[in-house]
Formats: structure tokens, sequence, C-alpha cells
């Protein structure tokens, strides 16, 4: 009878015990496994909003023009007997281009010579014809009709020296043309008539273009809303305004020049004021007919707040930028941006010198993610990778 009482109530110790295990080890265990793990940080690339002094500039986009352009043409007709320069090849004013056989010229010029010899030595004949017979006039030998024929021969003589000499004069300006010259310093360009041939002035595309590369010249246009903006800097700065040129992908600075002149009317189709900019043009690296960006200054932000272009995002509600917090989070901050010039972006507010921004991998954030902040070759490589992956806007 003992045995049958003994038995159940070990049977129901283990059992209590068995539960007592469950709910104290086995129950705590299986929450700690479903607790949902937290997720990884967000790698990104981030920055720093660095404050210094940044010009502001009003961009354009411009033609580069010669200060100079002229096409050398022929004044007289005639055979160019030899061409004196090679194209592409830069000359001064004054050195000779071509040259006209100038035999016909110089012909002319020793007929009008002769001419004028004979009607000095007529002259000379009359003049000493006239004294004598002036003299026989006072003596009552000559008469008065004979002294006044004579009188007019010599001044008839005289007019005829001065009728010679000034032909002699406009041949000797034929026969200067019959050197083609450079009439402003500059680069000549592809020549138009070869030796050998006849060259006039009804020849419309001449010997060559001359083409004034220092300085050079570029026109470009700005909205008109900008004038007044234009002009208050001129009135304030006693020099010309700078003017910067680079290429078309503004990633090189071509020259750097003055504004010259802001034109006196704006354009009413456009809306729209042209301006002129002059260049020293060093390097040449400014040539005639090239399409580049102008960038005018016309003011300088002292302690401007600067972050990377990539910082700048946009969004419905305008422009903002994911600013990292110190406890590894990000938070959204809207921003308002001035200008974006040479991969920087010059903000106006939204942003505090010295805050950590996010550069790279903003299309995987949200507020509050956390962040893991890359540097080095492992940020590089992120940047070029989000580059891939990131949706297209």
């Amino acid at each position: 009878m003992k045995k049958k009482v003994v038995v159940p109530a070990l049977i129901a110790a283990v059992l209590a015990a068995g539960g007592l295990l469950y709910l104290t080890h086995i129950v705590p265990l299986e929450k700690v496994v479903a607790a949902p793990a937290p997720p990884p940080a967000v790698p990104i690339v981030a920055g720093i909003v660095d404050q210094h002094d940044v010009p502001i500039y009003l961009s354009g986009v411009g033609t580069v023009i010669a200060y100079n352009t002229d096409i050398v043409r022929a004044q007289i007709q005639g055979q160019i007997i030899s061409i004196n320069f090679t194209e592409g090849q830069t000359v001064h004013a004054g050195d000779l281009l071509a040259q006209i056989d100038p035999r016909p010229y110089q012909a002319l010029i020793d007929q009008y010579t002769g001419n004028l010899e004979r009607d000095q030595a007529q002259l000379v004949n009359a003049q000493a014809n006239l004294t004598r017979y002036s003299q026989l006039g006072d003596k009552g030998w000559a008469t008065p009709q004979l002294i006044e024929t004579q009188q007019a021969q010599v001044g008839e003589l005289q007019a005829a020296i001065k009728a010679d000499q000034a032909l002699i004069d406009a041949a000797k300006v034929q026969l200067s043309y019959t050197r083609l010259t450079s009439p402003i310093d500059g680069v000549v360009g592809i020549r138009q008539i070869d030796v050998g041939n006849i060259i006039s002035p009804s020849n419309t595309n001449g010997l060559v273009v001359v083409t004034q590369l220092h300085p050079i010249s570029l026109i470009f246009t700005l909205p008109e809303t900008s004038l007044p903006q234009i002009q208050q800097q001129q009135q304030k700065s006693n020099a010309p305004l700078p003017v910067l040129a680079y290429t078309q992908d503004d990633k090189i600075q071509l020259d750097q020049g003055v504004l010259g002149l802001v034109n006196n009317e704006i354009l009413q189709t456009t809306g729209s004021i042209q301006l002129k900019a002059n260049f020293a043009n060093k390097a040449n690296r400014l040539w005639p007919g090239q399409l580049v960006n102008a960038r005018l200054l016309v003011d300088t932000r002292h302690n401007g707040l600067t972050v990377p272009a990539a910082v700048v995002q946009r969004g419905p509600q305008g422009t903002y930028a994911y600013v990292v917090n110190p406890d590894g989070t990000v938070a959204i901050r809207p921003i308002k941006v001035a200008q974006i010039s040479d991969g920087q972006a010059l903000i106006d507010s939204g942003l505090k010198a010295n805050e950590q921004v996010v550069v790279d991998g903003q299309y995987k954030l949200q507020p509050g993610t956390q962040v893991a902040i890359l540097h080095g070759h492992a940020a590089e490589e992120a940047a070029a990778q989000d580059a891939l992956q990131a949706p297209i806007p």
C-alpha cells in the first residue's frame, strides 16, 4: 500500500520540477530568441559645413570674338609674284604678306617723272624768254601782247609741273599698294589665292584673314534681372569687374579678364542683356568662335557656409540636407541655397558651421536612421557604388 502511494507522489514531484524548469529557463530563452535584432548602421560618406569667404558669380554663356579681324584685300589689280607668309603664322602690323608685280606701276612713275623733267626744262626756257621780253618791253622794243603771251606760257608750264608731280605722287601710292601687308598684329588664316594668280579689288575673299588674339573679347548674356546688381557693384568698385572664362563643362578655367561693356539696350526678344569682357589671352586658350561659360564676379560673401554640392537634395518641399546628429542618427534639415559653383553649394540658411552632413548615401536614409561614417578608400568605394545604384530622379 505504501508503494502505491509513493510512486504517484514521485511522479507529481518530477512533473512539478519540469514545469518549474520550463517556466524559468525555456520561456525566457524563447522570448530572447524571438526579440528582433536592431538594424545595422547604414554606411555613408559625411562632410563638414565649412565657413569662409565665398565669391558670388553671375553665370552666362558667351562666344569668343577676335578683338580685331581684317581681310587683307588688294587695292589695285595685278599678278601675285610672291607669298610671304605661312598659314597660321603670327604676324605683326606692317609685315609683308604678298607682293604684286610692281613693274607696270613703276613704269608709270618713270613716265610721269619724264614728263615732269620736260616741263621743268620748258619752264626754265619760258622764264628766260619772259625776262628778255620784259627788258625789251621796257625799252619799247617788245609789244605788251608778246610779254603777256610769254607770262601765260610760264604760268601754263608751272601748272603742268604741278600736275606732273601729282601724277607721280598718285603713281607712288599705287606702287605702294603692290605690297600687301598686315594691318594689325595677329594670326593669319587660310590663304585664299595662290602665287601667279591675278588679284583685284573685286576679289571679295581677299588674300587672307588676319585675326588679333591678344587681347581677345567675349560677348555673353545674362538675364535682365541681373542688371541692377551689376550696376550696383560697378558703382561700389573703382576697378572693372572680374570675369572668368570656363569650358562648357565648367571643369577648366581658360582665362581671367575684366568686364569692358554692358550693352546700351536689353534684348526684348530674350529678356537678356549683352556684356563684353576682354582677356589678355597670353596662353591662347581662347579662340574666336569658341563657346564658353562666363562668370561675372559681383560680390563676395564673407564667412559664408559651404558644403559639397552632393549634400543638397531636392524634394517636394524644396531643398534639404541630411545632418548627422551626435548620437549617430540622421535628421532632415530644410536649407536654402544661394549658388552652386565649382562643386560647392553656398548655403543661405538651414545649416551651421562645422556640422556634419551626409555627402553620399542619402537614398538609403530615413529620419532617425543609424549611420556609420566611412573614411578614406572605403568612402571612395561607397561613393562609386552609390553612383551606380542611386535611383534616377
